[in-house]
């Protein structure tokens, strides 16, 4: 029998978002990991607000809804307060019940700020990771390193000359018509004037030139999941730099430190192996800083195959988490976001974890 298509609307509901979502929806898993972290959080966010004056929007909710922006790959904050509005899954998640109101862009983002100043990103990645160890999922003798390029949010029409004299105004202020031929640019004598952290910058060669920075991760090789990262300035030997400062915080105890072809230099394998931690790095073709003593060992191969995973992160970070262009500027914000989305990564890989095992 045809059913009738009655398009009348009803006043009440009787189901709250709570009952509208299945028992095994993955976020289910998600929310209770994070709200484990975000309790234990609860100290450090009574530091950030005043305690008189109009009540803000609840941080809690905040970092949730944050979460929600990398995990369903939410382009704008304003997108994510229309997904608010009429979709009772991202209610449910946030905490937000049927008839709550919802937060103006605005707001959201004000509020947003005082999260950004209080290295909100950094505790709650560190609380994940505490949970993955403490359910012994983490490698505490294996390791990999590895950077992507981050590609800054700023064009280049913004990297101008530093301290070049005021030239006629823009025939287009929005959008103007920039000529580069002939000119030398380079990163000691241009700066970009929308984000002046950013730097020009190519992964390897024959690729395009873009203003970036560089995001570094340190992967535990057990479970593929992040322990540590980190975003910094785009030079030639960022990477390195921050991998070496990745694996020094590591608490003192012999480890393998994996990593692909550009840390096969001396001055790196000669940094780990003063923090002692044996290179388990892929050799170039002439490669002289690593001999059989290492690459022998039956550990020198399974290291090999295990780094290959830290590629996964990168890919799950650009590709759902938001990280192929960025939407913030200055090195501290893109930090941030980049803790954050490493922190969304292994909610969701904890989650996988949990979900094979029962």
């Amino acid at each position: 029998m045809r059913g009738d298509d009655d398009q009348s609307s009803h006043l009440f509901s009787y189901l709250s978002p709570e009952q509208r979502v299945p028992a095994d929806h993955p976020l289910r898993v998600i929310r209770t990991m994070t709200d484990d972290a975000l309790r234990r959080m609860s100290p450090r966010f009574e530091a950030l607000y005043a305690s008189t004056g109009r009540p803000s929007v609840p941080p809690e909710q905040l970092l949730r809804a944050l979460l929600l922006q990398v995990l369903y790959s939410v382009r704008s904050e304003r997108l994510l307060m229309e997904q608010l509005q009429y979709n009772l899954l991202f209610r449910w998640f946030v905490g937000l019940d049927m008839d709550d109101a919802v937060w103006t862009p605005t707001t959201f983002t004000k509020n947003r700020e005082r999260l950004l100043d209080g290295d909100i990103a950094r505790v709650f990645f560190e609380d994940i990771v505490a949970q993955a160890r403490g359910r012994r999922l983490l490698s505490d003798e294996h390791f990999t390193v590895d950077g992507t390029l981050l590609e800054a949010w700023a064009g280049q029409k913004s990297f101008r000359q530093k301290d070049a004299p005021p030239g006629p105004p823009p025939d287009d202020p929005g959008n103007p018509t920039v000529n580069f031929h002939g000119e030398r640019r380079s990163n000691q004598t241009h700066q970009s004037t929308t984000d002046p952290d950013s730097r020009l910058y190519k992964k390897a060669k024959g690729h395009e030139a873009k203003l970036a920075y560089l995001g570094e991760v340190l992967m535990e090789n057990r479970h593929g999941l992040v322990v540590d990262a980190c975003v910094v300035l785009a030079t030639g030997t960022g990477e390195r730099d921050a991998a070496a400062s990745l694996v020094a915080s590591l608490p003192a105890r012999r480890v393998t430190v994996g990593g692909d072809k550009g840390y096969d230099t001396h001055d790196f394998v000669a940094t780990l192996r003063a923090l002692e931690a044996t290179p388990h790095i892929a050799q170039k073709a002439r490669s002289r800083t690593l001999d059989a003593r290492t690459t022998r060992h039956v550990g020198y191969q399974l290291s090999q195959r295990a780094r290959k995973r830290i590629e996964e992160v990168f890919g799950w970070m650009k590709s759902v988490g938001g990280l192929r262009k960025l939407r913030h500027r200055g090195g501290a914000r893109v930090n941030w976001q980049f803790l954050f989305t490493a922190a969304a990564y292994n909610l969701v890989r904890l989650r996988q974890l949990q979900s094979a095992t029962t």
